[in-house]
């Protein structure tokens, strides 16, 4: 009888070690597939970054070039046109050549400061040089200089540099809105403004426009309506940020970012 019991305890310990083994082979082999996929996520995340982060470094790149097309035409051209003619008609009016002569100086010296600040935005890394907040103010600079729509920037708080990746999609984001409200606004003013407190950075872009409907929005099954906004909406997510739209017909558009940081260097 004490033999049986025997055999019968060697034999359930046996089932219970081996059901023991099963399970931590089970377990283990469940929490290698799991750290696999995490690692995959990130990877796909890294990759996903990386590629979100090019693609807003080339519609910089193409916007600036634009801009400076837009500045060539409509400002350095016209500004360099009228000093040769002051200097073509110098020696048709001696009296007047003193002032002709100073008039064409005066715009010359335009022009070179024009220049001069086109050549900094030629520079594929001027957001990164300029930090965010310049190069937001530059934009607006741009744009105000075309006299088609005024332009205002406010700033709160004391100015804070965030990582390099962060503040180059923030200012697409920024340019992105821009450009949609020169698109589709028919707006007569814009206003950026900029805000730092201790624990975030709040952007918004607002313009008295005719506003829009953002029903369509919600709906799943229309892709093309508010491409746009979406890829802004995907690239704040992607930072960390909080994205959010208010619109009316009639009463304008206000796109607003909110972006807490961690870490970051003062300015």
């Amino acid at each position: 009888m004490a033999d049986k019991n025997l055999i019968l305890s060697i034999i359930f310990g046996s089932i219970l070690l081996i059901f023991i083994a099963i399970f931590i082979t089970v377990f283990v082999l469940n929490y290698y597939k799991n750290q696999a996929k995490h690692h995959t996520q990130l990877v796909n995340i890294k990759n996903e970054f990386k590629q979100t982060l090019l693609q807003s470094q080339l519609e910089i790149q193409e916007q600036t070039l634009k801009n400076i097309s837009q500045e060539i035409h409509d400002n350095v051209g016209q500004v360099l046109t009228l000093a040769k003619l002051n200097l073509t008609t110098l020696m048709m009016n001696d009296a007047q050549a003193p002032d002709q002569v100073k008039a064409s100086q005066q715009l010359i010296a335009k022009a070179i400061n024009d220049l001069r600040s086109l050549s900094h935005s030629l520079n594929t890394e001027y957001v990164q040089n300029m930090g965010l907040v310049r190069s937001v103010e530059y934009e607006l600079e741009m744009l105000q200089k075309t006299g088609v729509i005024k332009t205002s920037f406010t700033i709160e708080g004391s100015v804070q540099r965030l990582e390099a990746q962060k503040e180059l999609i923030i200012f697409r984001i920024i340019q992105e809105a821009i450009h949609n409200i020169m698109k589709h606004a028919e707006a007569s003013s814009i206003h950026v403004s900029v805000s730092f407190s201790a624990n975030d950075m709040q952007v918004s872009v607002a313009d008295d426009g005719k506003g829009f409907d953002l029903s369509p929005l919600n709906d799943p099954g229309n892709q093309q309506f508010g491409l746009g906004l979406r890829n802004m909406h995907n690239r704040a997510t992607l930072i960390g940020a909080k994205f959010s739209l208010t619109s009316e017909p009639n009463k304008g558009t206000t796109l607003h970012l909110s972006l807490p940081y961690n870490t970051f260097i003062n300015e």
